[in-house]
């Protein structure tokens, strides 16, 4: 196996902002048949460490294509942009503060612990605004110019800060 091979080259799966899950499922399943530590348990040290390594690889991998931000993300580490929390900040105004008022919603919303209908839509609302912003970020992503890449950034960091909701709301489901 070859790990200098790109997550989507690993895959045999195009490069692109849409997955069939289905088929990336397929793959891993594939490739775990291939390369998981028990198949080489009577082979020599080196190739049991070998093994685990591919394996985690493919895990890594799988993870990364699995969820369509981080894929986001690594897509655009592919085309040489570096996008993380810490270095990229939102400078929308408008979504900035809907964001404070989402996560006001959410703190309220932890403090009542009768509030399903609530809770529901929260979720729905945070569901909609990712489906909204993984279409822009794909319609970017196909334009691909340098200013288009930029805005994708951009689209990438808000789906971070919704994400970072997403999961509290989550939490607070459970």
């Amino acid at each position: 196996m070859d790990i200098t091979l790109n997550y989507f080259e690993l895959f045999q799966l195009p490069e692109s902002c849409e997955l069939s899950s289905g088929q990336l499922t397929l793959r891993y399943r594939e490739l775990q048949k291939v390369v998981h530590p028990d198949r080489f348990a009577c082979e020599s040290d080196r190739q049991q460490k070998l093994a685990v390594q591919y394996a985690a690889y493919v895990n890594e991998a799988y993870s990364v294509l699995k969820s369509p931000l981080s894929r986001y993300i690594y897509m655009l580490q592919l085309a040489g942009r570096h996008v993380g929390v810490e270095q990229n900040t939102v400078e929308d105004p408008d979504f900035l503060m809907e964001q404070m008022a989402l996560l006001e919603s959410v703190d309220e919303l932890s403090q009542h612990s009768n509030s399903e209908v609530e809770l529901k839509n929260l979720m729905d609302q945070v569901a909609a605004s990712m489906a909204e912003l993984s279409c822009e970020f794909n319609q970017l992503w196909r334009q691909g110019g340098t200013e288009d890449l930029n805005q994708a950034e951009v689209i990438v960091c808000k789906m971070q800060f919704i994400d970072k909701v997403a999961k509290k709301l989550k939490q607070l489901e459970s």
